[in-house]
């Protein structure tokens, strides 16, 4: 099973020239490295996805970093499955924790853009973790739990094949404070006995757990090799293709 590097870019890149000049890096980065036993996935702001469709890099695997559930309609400033889909798109990050928590996303809402990425052949991404305080009062489990049945409640175990579920603990997210891998492998563990109860052990194994929170290529081996997660999602390190890479590097490598 190929191991999934994913890059969410979140709103970064400015203008036209930082757009080319990042592909550029990309591409020159992505030059004579052999990276075969991953996926590498890039999510730029939805606004970059034709030039990033156009740069046709040859690795790359584009996906949302978000996605409304309805195909089309009057909901302004929304983006639907359809228009991702049709603009290259493959995977969708759903339930981030920054939709969370500066949109005041519910897990009712996740689990509607969840169902609806799979009716339109995207590939969800759901973030799942724990904030700091509930962390510290001992909540970790009752949160995962929640937001893992919450966001695939009437989700067939066809489509587990097809469902990717990154671990993100809150209070790692945008800091230097990286979980152990104890405590990532105990994730894993949780996340992984929920998908059975719901899907079945058969079923379960087919979906990705990932883990995502202030990776970087000195926290790679912690946070991912060593809980044997079957990739990371990537944020500020990800606006460095030399580091985007060398992380590449250092899973597909294992």
């Amino acid at each position: 099973m190929s191991k999934l590097i994913i890059g969410n870019l979140k709103m970064n890149i400015l203008s036209p020239a930082q757009q080319e000049q990042y592909l550029n890096l990309f591409k020159k980065e992505l030059t004579g490295k052999k990276i075969n036993n991953c996926e590498l996935i890039l999510c730029p702001p939805a606004i970059h996805l034709p030039g990033f469709q156009k740069a046709k890099i040859k690795k790359i695997i584009l996906g949302a970093q978000n996605m409304f559930w309805e195909e089309k309609g009057s909901y302004t400033g929304e983006i639907s499955p359809s228009m991702l889909k049709n603009f290259g798109c493959a995977y969708a990050i759903l339930g981030h924790s920054e939709r969370r928590r500066y949109f005041c996303e519910r897990d009712e809402e996740v689990n509607l853009k969840v169902i609806s990425a799979l009716k339109n052949g995207l590939k969800p991404i759901l973030c799942v973790g724990e904030s700091k305080s509930e962390k510290e009062n001992n909540q970790t489990l009752s949160v995962i739990t929640r937001q893992v049945k919450s966001a695939l409640e009437k989700v067939s175990r066809a489509k587990a094949e097809n469902l990717v579920v990154a671990y993100e603990p809150i209070w790692s997210v945008g800091t230097d404070e990286i979980p152990k891998s104890n405590e990532v492998m105990e994730a894993r563990v949780l996340i992984f006995k929920i998908l059975t109860g719901l899907f079945g052990t058969k079923y379960a194994e087919k979906v990705k757990i990932i883990y995502g929170g202030s990776v970087s290529a000195s926290t790679a081996k912690q946070t991912c090799l060593d809980p044997g997660m079957d990739g990371v999602l990537i944020g500020r390190e990800s606006l460095v293709p030399y580091e985007f890479i060398k992380i590449s590097g250092i899973i597909n490598d294992k």
